[in-house]
């Protein structure tokens, strides 16, 4: 008869961390903080700083936190799921309770970090993204195709949080990355759900691609939002959040982004959707970079405390008496 092994202590520890980390969507959470850090930094504060530090942790425990409790609300439709159906809930390795206590303690430490250390708005900004994707996002998952927009909304909220983090306020600028961050979301998350279409329908999910079984609608939205990000990157430069060189190269990886989307709408295949996936997670690092590289200092989407804090020190000569 077989002895039975067991893992060595390090080896179940480090088991169990790889559950918290599939269970809270690591690689997912990394991105947010991506984009928070980018809109903090197009606010202008110094990144060098404890405010910096504690946004973008507290932005990081919010989106783990979020992310598992998405997981552990749709742990019975994940079972349902091929693609899915491993994750640590559906395949036992984590219990339902042990999973939300984890989740909770983690939201909830993200969001009073940011209310504490950076200011109240980023907290309650992070509060109200973390309600919206699990109250409104998850459960409109299962009942239209309209979730896709909620969650637009959702991703693109963290760059506003950075904003706040950085100078107390949501600033013209802070917007315009947000609108820049909804439009990447719309062929990210419809290239990802053409592709596991079958999938989603087996669990349940009432996603576009779903219920658009020819694509053309799918395609459609895919050139659509790629098209938009063009003029928006121009903005940013227009606006004065960035110089010239960002200009250049938004338009550049905008119109790359649209020229593999307008193949999805001609070849509806698995193989076109996976480039136009890829080619999401290409641009936004490489806009996102090109921001923070070419951000100009003061410019007129920046808050006046920002302003104020690059400003020297008044000399005794020149102060008041």
């Amino acid at each position: 008869m077989a002895l039975e092994t067991r893992p060595r202590p390090g080896q179940a520890v480090r088991r169990r961390f790889a559950d918290y980390a599939e269970l809270t969507k690591a690689r997912l959470s990394a991105l947010v903080v991506l984009t928070a850090a980018a809109g903090y930094a197009a606010a202008g504060a110094p990144l060098v700083s404890i405010r910096f530090a504690a946004a973008v942790l507290g932005v990081g425990l919010a989106a783990l936190g979020a992310n598992g409790l998405n997981q552990w609300w749709e742990a019975p439709l994940d079972a349902r799921m091929e693609r899915t159906r491993g994750r640590p809930i559906p395949a036992g390795r984590l219990s339902p309770r042990e999973a939300l206590v984890v989740s909770l303690l983690l939201a909830g430490t993200g969001v009073t970090l940011l209310a504490a250390c950076a200011n109240v708005l980023s907290g309650a900004l992070a509060l109200a993204v973390i309600l919206l994707y699990v109250l409104a996002y998850t459960p409109l998952k299962t009942r239209s195709s309209l979730c896709t927009i909620v969650g637009a909304v959702c991703g693109a909220l963290p760059p506003m949080i950075g904003w706040a983090a950085a100078d107390g306020r949501v600033a013209p600028g802070a917007f315009l990355l947000a609108g820049i961050l909804f439009a990447w979301q719309m062929p990210h998350s419809l290239s990802l759900a053409w592709l596991y279409r079958e999938d989603y329908e087996k669990g349940g999910f009432r996603l576009l691609p779903v219920v658009d079984r020819e694509g053309s609608l799918t395609g459609s939205m895919v050139v659509l939002y790629s098209l938009v990000l063009v003029p928006l990157g121009l903005l940013a430069t227009l606006g004065g959040l960035a110089g010239a060189a960002f200009a250049l190269g938004s338009a550049l990886l905008g119109g790359g982004l649209t020229g593999v989307g307008i193949g999805l709408f001609r070849n509806r295949s698995r193989r076109q959707a996976r480039r136009v996936f890829l080619a999401t997670l290409i641009y936004l690092p490489a806009l996102l970079g090109l921001l923070t590289a070419d951000r100009v200092p003061r410019n007129g989407l920046s808050s006046p405390a920002v302003a104020e804090a690059r400003l020297p020190a008044a000399s005794p000569d020149n102060s008041r008496e």
